[in-house]
């Protein structure tokens, strides 16, 4: 049978066929398969088959914000209420009695929650000067406090409760102004969330909280901020089929204000990861060993212990810029975008260690950018040189070697590129060509000058004109 959006998409179609007018009927027709070609059923063989929206690969390196009630107590990580209530992890037991009067509750910290530091302009300023092309704020984590003034978290959101503000759309002006893309994390279930709990307790076959809280107030926020990417989680103790995602992305890809470009994830219910949904994720920090044969993302964590931010953290528990930039090219040349993590003070500062690490990040992108965005995986992802060297491509015959460290020599080999005559060699900052040979039977030789000084440890050379 024909749905109703089909007979209203086609109606000009019989119409012309009663007057006879054939180029109108030629462009009705027309009409009429764009139509019915762009709707996805809420099924994953359909969903799946979606071509991810081209600016996705384009950008490959985006900042992700974790911020929230967490950010208060700011001690072990963003899971603080499930360690300490859930969990019972002695650690955090032990800092809860140490510090905070008997009968204090998790929702007590909301009002501590001031954000009163928070300028959007300043933290888009330092994302934008990362040289990040897309941005991804935790709108929900699985605390269930929501960033903005969401009607289905009742005085357990950011407008009624701490900062009294729009976090999710002030910070969302502000990333779009510097042209960026504005992600949204957005966490399905909640640790606490009696509704939830009682569907859990029924073995997921009610969906009273599906119904009620999660899917609504996630379309709320969809038609609210039009986000470009969602980054869903907290899918993993029920089926997609209990969360209802696939008739929810059915109406993201075809009806919402967002349909033509927004990209999700993979994280729709237990089983969904590195199979369903638009890029995979697969699990946090996920490093595979090979090319994947799927549209993939590394999201990393400067903190290494914590997404959120921790008012105990340790230089030592950071990543230094020479292992952001490899972790960066790594996954790049494999394919991936990398996604890079910092938490924010409950004040609402991004503090200078991870402000320093960000703007070191843009320092050299601002030179060695070409290599990384819209870039492709070369047929070739690594070599054993002198140093590692990462391998990506434009086009058909420019290739980007990006060497992990430097050789320390004039005389560096590369063994995998073609070269031909028509073969140049460029260091990327340098315009000036460099000597080089080719070696057999492929292979080439390239005479290096004295390699800038480069806090990030890394280089690159381009090479046109190879294969």
């Amino acid at each position: 049978m024909i749905n109703q959006e089909m007979q209203t998409s086609c109606s000009c179609f019989w119409s012309y066929i009663m007057v006879s007018r054939k180029i109108s009927l030629l462009l009705c027709l027309l009409s009429c398969a764009s139509s019915l070609g762009a709707r996805y059923s809420p099924d994953w063989a359909s969903l799946d088959a979606r071509p991810l929206p081209e600016w996705y690969d384009e950008v490959k390196f985006g900042i992700f914000v974790h911020w929230g009630v967490f950010s208060v107590p700011a001690f072990g990580s963003e899971w603080f209420w499930w360690y300490w209530k859930g969990a019972q992890i002695p650690d955090y037991v032990q800092f809860m009695i140490k510090n905070y009067p008997p009968g204090f509750s998790y929702t007590d910290f909301a009002p501590d929650f001031h954000a009163q530091f928070f300028d959007p302009d300043e933290w888009a300023d330092i994302f934008e000067a990362s040289g990040a092309k897309y941005v991804v704020l935790t709108s929900k984590h699985h605390e269930g406090f929501t960033n903005w003034g969401s009607p289905y978290s009742w005085n357990w959101n950011s407008v009624d409760n701490g900062p009294h503000r729009d976090l999710v759309g002030d910070l969302g002006n502000a990333i779009r102004k510097r042209s960026l893309h504005y992600g949204l994390y957005n966490s399905l279930y909640e640790w606490f969330n009696p509704i939830y709990l009682s569907d859990k307790k029924a073995g997921f076959k009610t969906q009273d909280y599906v119904a009620k809280k999660a899917m609504p107030e996630l379309i709320n926020l969809v038609k609210r901020y039009k986000p470009d990417l969602i980054w869903s989680d907290g899918d993993w103790e029920a089926p997609d089929t209990y969360w209802n995602s696939t008739e929810f992305l059915a109406w993201l890809y075809n009806d919402s204000p967002v349909k033509d470009v927004v990209v999700t994830n993979d994280r729709w219910g237990n089983g969904c990861y590195c199979k369903h949904g638009g890029y995979y994720n697969c699990a946090d920090k996920f490093t595979p060993g090979q090319l994947p044969n799927h549209k993939w993302e590394k999201c990393q964590s400067v903190d290494t212990l914590s997404w959120g931010y921790r008012r105990n953290i340790k230089l030592s528990e950071l990543m230094d810029l020479p292992t952001i930039i490899r972790d960066l090219v790594y996954t790049v040349s494999l394919g991936g975008n990398y996604l890079l993590n910092v938490g924010p003070t409950a004040d609402g500062v991004i503090v200078p260690v991870f402000e320093e690490r960000l703007r070191g990040i843009g320092a050299w992108l601002k030179i060695n950018g070409e290599a990384i965005y819209a870039t492709k995986p070369w047929r070739v992802q690594v070599e054993n040189a002198t140093v590692i060297v990462w391998y990506t491509s434009k086009n058909t015959s420019t290739v980007y070697a990006i060497l992990i460290g430097n050789p320390m020599e004039v005389a560096f080999q590369l063994s995998m590129p073609e070269t031909s005559s028509n073969t140049v060699v460029t260091l990327l900052g340098n315009p000036e060509p460099l000597k080089w040979a080719p070696l057999k039977p492929t292979g080439l030789v390239v005479l290096l000058p004295d390699l800038p000084p480069s806090p990030a440890q890394a280089w690159t050379l381009k090479l046109d004109g190879v294969a």
